[in-house]
């Protein structure tokens, strides 16, 4: 299943979609959020990375730029690109090093680091839909088609 169309309708139901995906990941890959200042970008990576194990806080690496979370054996890193001016920024960054191994990699923002971020494995744009969000997401290849196929099991 190479597309998906999902919907929350409030932050709860964000966090526990967030909740689904990261069981489906099983806390490897790359993601993509897209969607416009407030759409729920940061509220559904709080809930991936919550539904990883992480117990303590999730905040915006929007001034950080990343906010890196060591959840048992997994690696998670959750990027915030708003701020970004040049992504040739991201090689000082040392970004490269984050997307190697087998992390789970989350990119708000992504279209600021065009031509120096790898490929996603799936892309999720958010958008309002009445008092909720509308999630569309997009497999990137054979993993992001596989979390597609498993998250519509359960829709």
């Amino acid at each position: 299943m190479s597309e998906l169309e999902l919907f929350a309708a409030d932050e709860e139901a964000m966090l526990v979609l967030g909740a689904r995906i990261a069981e489906v990941t099983g806390g490897k890959g790359v993601i993509y959020l897209h969607g416009d200042l407030g759409a729920g970008k940061t509220t559904l990576s709080r809930g991936i990375i919550r539904g990883l194990g992480h117990v303590g806080a999730v905040k915006s690496p929007t001034f950080t730029l990343v906010e890196p979370y060591e959840i048992g054996a997994v690696r998670a890193f959750h990027f915030d690109l708003y701020r970004l001016v040049d992504a040739e920024e991201l090689e000082y960054l040392g970004i490269r090093d984050y997307f190697e191994g087998d992390a789970l990699c989350l990119v708000e923002w992504p279209q600021r680091g065009a031509g120096v971020l790898p490929k996603a494995d799936l892309d999720i744009t958010i958008s309002p839909h009445g008092a909720g969000r509308a999630l569309r997401l997009q497999a990137q290849g054979e993993r992001g088609s596989t979390w597609c196929a498993a998250l519509a099991v359960r829709a």
